[in-house]
């Protein structure tokens, strides 16, 4: 199964690379997918991972590959999606970047015995993918402060003045949906690899 990731991983990273529409964009959006292969890959022995957690990481990553590739404001199908003004692909994407940390919070909360109970649990997996959402959308403001006119695509914003908001709130119901529907199949993961 391992194979399988790494080959879907190598196969969409070597894509989103060719001819994508921003090179700048390109690097700043799949950083973070080649960067958390690379952790999995370095901890895959000492701290293997549900296989849940490792299926959704590869799904996060290629939500990053994709609109690194495009851009988040130019993915295909996601223009004036369900009525709105804008490609709205960026809050997929940062829907995501909360329902995926959730699972790998929650994994490393449990498997280190760090928090004891399910609703103190839950409120700090919460409150940390918050946090990491919030440390994202400072990591874009930097991007921006430093680069100028070439972060427009990496901020993808397309006017949208509420955009930090929005993507914070979809980062927040991303970690909410996830602890309310795979909890129970994580816990039996989990059980199953002797946590």
């Amino acid at each position: 199964m391992k194979y399988l990731w790494v080959i879907l991983f190598l196969a969409v990273l070597v894509w989103s690379g060719v001819n994508p529409k921003d090179q700048f964009t390109w690097l700043l959006e799949v950083l973070p997918a080649v960067i958390g292969g690379g952790i999995l890959a370095f901890t895959y022995n000492s701290f293997r991972l549900t296989p849940l957690l490792y299926f959704f990481i590869l799904f996060h990553c290629i939500v990053l590959m994709v609109g690194g590739h495009y851009t988040y404001a130019e993915v295909p199908f996601f223009d004036e999606l369900l009525g709105a003004t804008r490609n709205n692909y960026d809050k997929v994407g940062h829907f995501f970047q909360g329902f995926v940390p959730a699972l790998l919070a929650r994994e490393i909360l449990i498997r280190k015995h760090v928090v004891n109970g399910d609703k103190w649990r839950n409120i700090i997996i919460v409150a940390i993918c918050l946090a990491f959402s919030a440390f994202y959308e400072l990591i874009e403001w930097w991007v921006a402060l430093s680069t100028g006119e070439d972060a427009e695509a990496f901020l993808g914003t397309q006017g949208y003045v509420w955009d930090t908001q929005s993507d914070m709130m979809w980062a927040l119901s991303g970690a909410i949906i996830s602890l309310l529907v795979l909890s129970k199949i994580h816990n039996k993961q989990l059980i199953s690899l002797g946590s």
